[in-house]
């Protein structure tokens, strides 16, 4: 299997460096990731990949049974690790690839050596005594939506998730990468995305790791960073001065800035 083309898997930056991977959430790209990429190059190699399902990924590589669960997802992760054979990479996900890249680090603790969480969420559906932001209804709600017009569900939903209404190119800019991504393959990652129940593989988190939530977000809101910095032993809260769940996008300088003070403390 050509694992680089399958994932679209480009490495730039200092070849002298750590690495860094870059790994997009749903609906979404590595081109999602370009206002952050000037910030690494100098210093670190930075790997950037697309899962197979989305961006320039190949397609007929996509398997429904496969990414029905977020392993599936881990495992095209492990593999690229294991193609460019990394070592103590650090990977740095946004929204569920997050919690896609915990079960990675489970799988290959060699190749994984710290974590940046990007607005994560290892739930989003409510229960007692923990709150996600979204009740079983609005899960169904919002799937059934997706399901049955994708395009006009990405319309709805891509200003909501990005926040920053006074700047609506931002929410545009989303909706275009939801519409490029297959509606077939959309829905299975969608399923899996909002379906998922990630808490208890926090608690096996041993690496380093970051923890950056957004001040205001519609997808993942206090409850949930607070969440996941308890549950990851020894992990760092930051909350960014930042609205919407897609912070890379909408405050990057601010971003960087964590990113580089955490990756700085572990050169």
């Amino acid at each position: 299997m050509d694992v680089a083309r399958r994932n679209n898997v480009v490495v730039t930056g200092n070849p002298r460096g750590r690495t860094v991977v870059l790994a997009h959430g749903f609906g979404c790209d590595q081109n999602m990731w370009r206002l952050t990429l000037p910030a690494l190059t100098e210093d670190y190699r930075v790997v950037l990949f697309d899962y197979v399902g989305s961006g320039r990924s190949d397609a007929t590589a996509f398997s429904a049974s496969r990414y029905a669960s977020l392993s599936g997802y881990a495992q095209d992760v492990t593999e690229v690790c294991e193609a460019l054979d990394l070592r103590d990479a650090v990977f740095v996900g946004h929204s569920v690839s997050a919690m896609i890249g915990v079960l990675a680090a489970d799988v290959v603790p060699e190749r994984i050596g710290a974590l940046v969480m990007v607005a994560p969420s290892p739930r989003y559906i409510d229960e007692d005594g923990y709150r996600g932001g979204f009740s079983a209804d609005d899960i169904d709600e919002l799937l059934a939506s997706l399901e049955s017009n994708y395009l006009g569900w990405s319309e709805a939903m891509a200003p909501v998730i990005m926040g920053n209404a006074d700047r609506p190119h931002l929410g545009e800019e989303l909706k275009n990468s939801f519409c490029a991504t297959d509606p077939a393959m959309a829905r299975v990652f969608a399923r899996t995305t909002f379906l998922s129940d990630s808490r208890d593989d926090l608690k096996r988190v041993t690496v380093p790791t970051l923890v950056l939530e957004c001040a205001q977000d519609a997808i993942a809101p206090p409850e949930v960073g607070a969440f996941v910095q308890r549950a990851v032993p020894g992990s760092t809260l930051v909350t960014l001065d930042a609205y919407g769940h897609c912070p890379h996008l909408s405050a990057p300088e601010a971003t960087n800035e964590a990113i580089l003070g955490f990756l700085a403390g572990r050169r």
